[in-house]
């Protein structure tokens, strides 16, 4: 039996569509993972595990300085307070979520915040 054409564009559709949900997911997952080791370095390498360092706020705009230039915008000290957070809030890496998109970790933070108050503005910052 010879396939319409019809069904055959929409089998070759599916498997489009599909291949192009799982390199999302996997480009999701590569961008949370290396969000969360940026965080990771910062806090860790610049401060040697400390709940803060004296010139935080300088390394982190002397960083996005340079990110930016090679990388743009997404990485301007916003983002990178944030990366920072993130992965103070997530130490285990293997909490992290391969659901989650970067834009969920950061409204998770947000509510993190306003939930804990005081004692997580403290620790995240």
């Amino acid at each position: 039996m010879i396939m319409s054409i019809e069904k055959l564009c929409e089998d070759v559709l599916d498997v489009i569509e599909m291949a192009r949900g799982r390199v999302f997911r996997a480009a999701n997952v590569a961008v949370v993972r290396s969000y969360w080791e940026i965080g990771r370095l910062m806090v860790e390498g610049e401060q040697n595990g400390d709940d803060r360092a004296a010139y935080g706020k300088q390394v982190v705009e002397l960083l996005s300085l340079r990110l930016q230039s090679i990388y743009g915008k997404g990485y301007n000290k916003t983002n990178l307070w944030y990366m920072r957070q993130f992965y103070r809030l997530f130490e285990n890496p293997h909490a992290l979520r391969g659901e989650l998109s970067w834009t969920h970790y950061r409204l998770l933070l947000k509510i993190e915040e306003k939930v804990a108050g005081p004692s997580i503005r403290r620790k995240l910052s």
